[in-house]
């Protein structure tokens, strides 16, 4: 279905060049798990020393892929790894026979690269509830060993989308003791996108050295404030998967390095970015600045109520500077506020303030905002110091499309 939508036009212009990450390598194939005529298996190799650090879906309906790479975080890095991707099907809700999938593949995974069970991770992506054809990406799996190239990730990219318009791509280099560390990480994701985290798979590499107990307290820490802070329709997938491996390839130890962190924050927030400007039929990217709230916590409550309001969400669409919208859904987030405090802003533009509208405000000026691809919310509740920034889209006609025709 991927190859029939047409591009988000919120899409970046062309998939960035990113580092060729040493210690990992690449392939994809063609196995017809749901897709005809494109790539939608896709295979990672790391080398021996990699460490592998992971978030995931805390959705009760998780899928089995997702609860089997959760039980091997935080095994033995000596040994070479190995990451199996297919789009299509989610292997999820799918009884016994999920795990059989997940403990065929990761077998057959395991005797082609060398590859121990307990570092094989899988993670499936597509429709829920349809057995997966496990046999069909078992019978591939020689032609992807074969074919592993360290410079392949553009169309692993490719291959792990679902109704994404485009790849997603992300990547950095930074200077830590003289040496240049790289990082390099692809994303898929456009629909049933909320925090905890998103209908998302993410793949990030990096050849520096990270101890994993560390690597995983870094993940976890940025991720809160880029994949959960995204949304475009507030609903949480069953096969959220999230994983970054620190090859080790470069030599350089970046544990605790400030440096290193501040890249890879770079590199997740934007392919979290890039999610949703592929949200599904968007044609606004949105993003939601709320301060002067009772706590970091509650603004972000706040902020998340406005970003998956679908009536915020249509307003937004329709070009409609509809700030009543925002008040509602402030009102109804469950968070402190007061209506005689609140201010809110599109752009530049002072819309409310003290309980009614700005006597500065012109409708025409709000209009104006809200012609505007990217689109900025800005909330100041007054009440304290707490802050948030969220990011959403609007909700388009071909959202409601897209989903009614996704199984078809």
């Amino acid at each position: 279905m991927a190859g029939a939508l047409p591009r988000s036009p919120l899409a970046p212009d062309h998939f960035p060049d990113l580092p060729v990450i040493k210690g990992v390598r690449f392939a994809t194939a063609s196995a017809g798990v749901k897709y005809k005529g494109r790539t939608d298996v896709m295979l990672a190799v790391l080398d021996p020393g990699t460490t592998v650090a992971g978030v995931f879906t805390r959705s009760k309906t998780r899928s089995a892929p997702v609860r089997d790479c959760q039980a091997k975080l935080g095994t033995d890095p000596s040994q070479a790894a190995a990451i199996l991707v297919n789009s299509g099907n989610s292997n999820a809700f799918t009884g016994h026979y999920g795990q059989t999938s997940v403990t065929e593949i990761v077998s057959a995974v395991s005797n082609i690269t060398a590859a121990p069970q307990s570092r094989v991770y899988t993670a499936s992506t597509g429709v829920i509830g349809e057995p997966l054809p496990h046999d069909r990406i078992v019978a591939k799996l020689g032609e992807l060993n074969a074919g592993l190239d360290e410079t392949a990730l553009e169309a692993a990219a490719a291959a792990i989308m679902t109704t994404d318009t485009f790849p997603k791509g992300a990547g950095a280099e930074v200077t830590i003791d003289g040496k240049t560390v790289k990082i390099a990480g692809i994303a898929k994701g456009s629909g049933m996108i909320a925090p905890d985290m998103a209908t998302m798979l993410v793949y990030i590499f990096t050849d520096a050295q990270v101890e994993q107990a560390a690597l995983q307290a870094q993940l976890a820490e940025i991720c809160n404030c880029s994949f959960n802070c995204i949304t475009v329709d507030s609903d949480t997938s069953t096969s959220d998967s999230l994983m970054l491996c620190a090859t080790g390839a470069s030599g350089v130890d970046a544990t605790g390095n400030a440096e290193f962190a501040q890249a890879l924050e770079g590199v997740m927030m934007d392919l979290a970015h890039q999610v949703v400007r592929d949200g599904e039929g968007a044609t606004k990217f949105v993003e939601i600045q709320v301060t002067g709230a009772v706590s970091d916590a509650e603004a972000k409550t706040h902020g998340m109520a406005i970003a998956n309001s679908p009536l915020v969400k249509t307003a937004i669409a329709g070009e409609d500077p509809n700030w009543g919208r925002v008040v509602m859904a402030i009102g109804k987030s469950g968070a402190e506020a007061d209506r005689d405090r609140l201010s809110i802003s599109f752009g530049d533009v002072l819309v409310a303030e003290k309980g009614w509208v700005s006597p500065t405000y012109k409708e025409e000026d709000g209009a104006a905002q809200m012609k505007q691809d990217e689109i900025t919310i800005k909330v100041d509740l007054g009440l304290g110091d707490g802050t948030a920034t969220v990011w959403t889209c609007d909700l388009t006609h071909q959202y409601i499309s897209i989903n009614a025709d996704y199984r078809s």
